[in-house]
């Protein structure tokens, strides 16, 4: 196993729709999710896509921890082919960071509850449904899919911040803001 450099922003792998995954069963993939776990277990990342450590196929992983989503825990999922659906009308803003985008924090619209289907590294057809950060970190990991990068998804670019000086910001004014060192802990 080996820990891959991430593409950041800019890099041609992070521009274009990636491409289907044949067979989910196939050593080649169980090895590329391999590194991407020592990868993204290495970033301090919660989710990590294929095409941010240059592999441009469409595999994601992420796991939620239970203190960013109400107290409930979802482990390590590892999606391949992922299909994402909203299943309400409603979207919410919240900050979002990406370790393609080090640095920087922004506040992104996404739907608050999705249902989503892949299929795992057994070759077997998965469905689940999310809601709030857990359908957040799904999306955002989903977009890496299509060259989507969370700024591109922002309505307001004003929010766009470098996080050690939001954070430092909030402090100053006595603020509690949900960054942590790297931004928020999206990836």
């Amino acid at each position: 196993m080996t820990v891959m450099p991430i593409s950041r922003m800019g890099a041609e792998v992070l521009k274009s729709r990636a491409a289907e995954v044949r067979d989910a069963t196939d050593p080649a993939v169980h090895a590329l999710v391999d590194d991407m776990l020592q990868t993204m277990i290495a970033s301090h990342g919660v989710g990590l896509a294929a095409p941010q450590v240059g592999a441009p196929v469409r595999i994601v992983m992420f796991f939620v921890p239970a203190m960013r989503n109400n107290g409930v825990e979802i482990p390590l999922t590892i999606m391949v082919n992922p299909v994402i659906e909203p299943t309400g009308p409603d979207q919410a803003e919240d900050w979002e960071a990406c370790l393609s985008v080090p640095g920087l924090t922004g506040r992104v619209p996404r739907w608050t509850s999705i249902r989503y289907s892949f299929t795992d590294l057994q070759g077997d057809k998965q469905v689940r449904d999310a809601r709030d950060f857990h359908a957040r970190v799904v999306q955002h990991e989903c977009d890496h899919l299509d060259g989507v990068l969370y700024p591109m998804r922002m309505t307001d670019m004003g929010s766009l911040s470098f996080s050690d000086v939001l954070r430092a910001e909030a402090q100053a004014a006595g603020e509690d803001i949900d960054i942590d060192e790297e931004g928020v802990p999206l990836e």
